[in-house]
């Protein structure tokens, strides 16, 4: 008999069987797939980390969080710095001055301050695309915005609800670090060499899907933790739960460097993909090949992987009954993204998981 079965071998589900196991239980994780990492996989390909399903770049301020991955991983010093491409000109991310000096000219904080203000939208933002106007003006949102959530959501901006985009950080320095947190990187030899490490001594099946015998396997063990879809679980008794998905088309390119970047933003419509990705600069790695990943937004569909909520009025309905009929369960773990339909960063997934383990013994200890 295990203490806990842990469904999948994602991030939430790997953290919390090393630490329970690290506090002496006994823990068993199945996952569908034929490899462990969920959609962190990275495989080496030309001596390249290739990331299989999208950039995944660490980073926070929680020194736990950071004290904790580095046990097995070294980080490299990777800031992320992406460019969007637009109209055949490459601005730089986030929006800072590099950014305001690249559409205007502007060299001050205070004229490109007086350019947004003139552009913004003034009324009660009732969309998407209202809400991006009066957070950034008109030139933004048109050239690096509007096409890019576009073909990442599938639908005009005009007809998304406003409260999908709460802020768009303009930062009036010139600093094109993406990410603000203390501790960031990217961990050497690629995610999959670092989830090794961490299920190192623990016992993993693949290829094994919870759902072909859930009666079998919940009798396995004291607690299940489970990390997939909560409708699915549920046997979408309330109904599906919308997400958007994602494909990817990698390519072996026989030149040192295509795009002299990890990640480049296509905001265009005229083109499908909305980003490429150059994995070779994610660990600065000298070969004579490189690998590139294009990025393909797609409608989701039962059996795909699901990669992002969406988070309207409707699902956010349904996802509380499932809630709501979870928190019941006291034998079950929800966490991670999918049984919490959040789009939650590397950093949130580890924080929760610890907290939700540390809840634990402190029940078992009561």
């Amino acid at each position: 008999m295990y203490d806990y079965l842990i469904v999948g071998s994602g991030l939430f589900g790997s953290v919390f069987a090393r630490l329970a196991t690290d506090a002496g239980k006994k823990c068993l994780i199945i996952e569908k797939r034929n490899y462990i990492a969920g959609n962190c996989y990275t495989e080496n390909i030309e001596g390249i980390n290739v990331q299989k399903f999208g950039g995944h770049i660490f980073h926070t301020n929680n020194k736990e969080v950071w004290n904790f991955a580095q046990r097995f991983t070294e980080f490299n010093n990777f800031i992320n710095c992406p460019k969007a491409l637009s109209g055949g000109k490459l601005y730089s991310l986030p929006f800072n001055m590099n950014t305001f000096y690249e559409l205007w000219g502007s060299i001050t904080p205070e004229d490109a301050k007086i350019i947004i203000e003139k552009q913004k939208f003034k009324g009660n933002p009732t969309n998407l695309e209202e809400q991006a106007l009066s957070l950034v003006g008109k030139d933004i949102y048109e050239k690096l915005i509007k096409g890019y959530t576009e073909k990442q959501w599938g639908r005009s901006p005009a007809n998304l609800p406003s409260f999908i985009v709460k802020r768009l950080p303009l930062r009036f320095i010139y600093d094109n670090n993406y990410y603000k947190e203390t501790y960031q990187g990217w961990p050497k030899g690629g995610y999959t060499k670092m989830f090794e490490k961490i299920l190192n001594g623990i016992e993993v099946k693949l290829n094994t899907d919870y759902f072909d015998d859930k009666e079998y396997f919940n009798s396995l063990a004291t607690k299940i933790v489970y990390t997939g879809c909560i409708d699915e679980f549920f046997d979408y008794e309330f109904g599906d739960l919308e997400y958007r998905s994602l494909k990817f088309d990698h390519k072996i390119l026989n030149t040192f460097n295509f795009q002299g970047n990890a990640t480049i933003n296509y905001c265009d419509t005229s083109v499908d993909y909305t980003r490429c990705l150059e994995h070779k600069h994610f660990e600065k790695i000298n070969s004579e090949k490189t690998v590139i990943s294009y990025e393909y937004p797609v409608e989701y569909k039962r059996g795909m992987i699901p990669f992002y909520p969406i988070n309207d009025d409707r699902n956010q309905k349904i996802y509380k009954k499932y809630k709501n009929k979870s928190s019941k369960l006291t034998n079950f773990i929800f966490g991670g993204r999918l049984s919490e339909y959040k789009y939650l960063d590397m950093h949130v997934v580890i924080e929760s998981a610890i907290n939700k383990f540390k809840k634990e013994m402190k029940m078992e200890k009561n």
